[in-house]
């Protein structure tokens, strides 16, 4: 009987493809008439969308963080697995934002009592993070939109491992 349901190879070709997608869509016409953001769109117009589009970026990366940290402070057990998934969030985060600044908000809401619940609800955040970044990139400038692409495709691996790992998750 085949299996269904998502698998790696599955995962890293939608990954693959929503990077290429995104490079393609960065790699178009230099020719956009004046500023930066193409017709119609001023320098200073080009860059308060840059700076919506990182602002808003940020935030969601530092949403995801905040839901990791709360989650290993109330399951200690998935600490250890969670933390390179975490570090790279934070990698992510950072570079979103550009210097801009280190406020994390507040998770939301409280975290699943039962481990593998938890790790669910990290997925569910990593494809809503993935969700949101590949949705900026139709307004983004070239070098944004690489960026964006390639964190997106990490927030949709991160959230092919957390469903994988809430599978060998215990209880």
């Amino acid at each position: 009987m085949r299996r269904t349901g998502t698998t790696r190879r599955g995962a890293l070709t939608a990954t693959g493809a929503l990077a290429l997608g995104a490079v393609l869509t960065g790699c178009g016409d230099d020719d956009k008439g004046p500023g930066r953001g193409g017709p119609g769109r001023t320098e200073a117009e080009a860059v308060r969308v840059e700076k919506r589009l990182r602002t808003a970026a940020a935030r969601t990366a530092a949403v995801t963080l905040a839901q990791y940290d709360l989650a290993a402070r109330s399951h200690p057990a998935l600490a250890k697995g969670l933390a390179p998934l975490r570090a790279a969030v934070r990698e992510h985060t950072e570079a979103l934002s550009a210097g801009g600044g280190k406020a994390v908000p507040a998770a939301p809401g409280p975290v699943a009592a039962d481990a593998r619940a938890a790790v669910r609800e990290l997925a569910a955040a990593e494809r809503r993070r993935a969700d949101a970044h590949a949705e900026a990139l139709l307004t983004a400038e070239p070098e944004l939109a690489r960026l964006l692409a390639s964190v997106a495709g990490a927030a949709a691996a991160h959230a092919y491992l957390l469903t994988e790992l809430a599978k060998e998750t215990l209880s």
